[in-house]
């Protein structure tokens, strides 16, 4: 696809979760922005799609499995931890496994992912990690325990990596948005107006958005913008930071 915004030229991106949502707006963006772009996904024909898409490469992996996560590119300048998943319940109801497999893939899948790329950041002494954290990664709700608590371990991973790695001019910082527009998201409004007997659009007003100033969800191009700003040549002093694009969420 033509090239706008060529400053990431030369520069190779892995993005995971990349055939839906979140991770195939920062694909787009990012090959926008003149990356090359590898999409990584469980799901095998959006994977194809996207990077036909971006005229990048499709890897279709389970995050799940650290053997899967060996066989993905080393020689990457950008990474964007994107890939996530959701279940919904009390902490008494909550199925153990169905615990571990999120935290499988949302705090050990990037740190095998960091494990993986950062050696090549290292020796080319540049660059950026993208992690897509979420204002669950700040606050809590209900319900949310696997979630909330991956996305603190993301955070905290976050940190980590950037003070190690300021040394070699590679920054790593988090993108903390509050309900975007995504599958995922849009499965919890009909989970959520199933449960409570109400319209979407109830849920939205009166379930997902109560802590939100701004009475909307955001889209995925937006944490995507901010994705690519963080790649960009105004940047460099920025690392182990969280960005909120929760609409005001955590300011309350």
């Amino acid at each position: 696809m033509t090239s706008q915004l060529p400053f990431l030229r030369e520069r190779v991106a892995l993005v995971t979760g990349g055939g839906s949502g979140i991770g195939r707006a920062c694909a787009i963006a990012l090959a926008e922005a003149g990356a090359t772009v590898h999409v990584a996904d469980i799901a095998e024909e959006p994977a194809r799609s996207v990077a036909a898409l971006v005229g990048g490469r499709a890897h279709v992996v389970d995050l799940a499995d650290p053997a899967a996560i060996e066989r993905l590119p080393r020689e990457v300048d950008i990474l964007v931890n994107s890939a996530g998943l959701q279940h919904v319940a009390p902490i008494t109801e909550f199925p153990a496994e169905r615990f571990a497999l999120i935290q499988q893939v949302m705090v050990t899948a990037p740190f095998l992912l960091l494990r993986h790329v950062l050696p090549h950041m290292y020796a080319a002494g540049w660059g950026r990690v993208v992690n897509i954290s979420s204002a669950h990664g700040l606050r809590a709700s209900a319900y949310k325990s696997a979630y909330v608590a991956a996305k603190h371990g993301l955070e905290g991973l976050n940190k980590v990596t950037a003070v190690e790695s300021a040394p070699y001019g590679v920054t790593s910082n988090c993108i903390s948005p509050g309900y975007v527009r995504t599958p995922l998201v849009e499965a919890q409004i009909e989970q959520q107006a199933a449960a409570h007997g109400i319209g979407p659009g109830d849920v939205l007003s009166d379930v997902l958005l109560t802590r939100s100033a701004i009475k909307r969800l955001i889209e995925p191009e937006e944490v995507a913008a901010a994705a690519v700003w963080l790649c960009g040549p105004h940047t460099g002093y920025l690392t182990g930071t969280s960005l909120p694009l929760d609409g005001g969420w955590t300011a309350t």
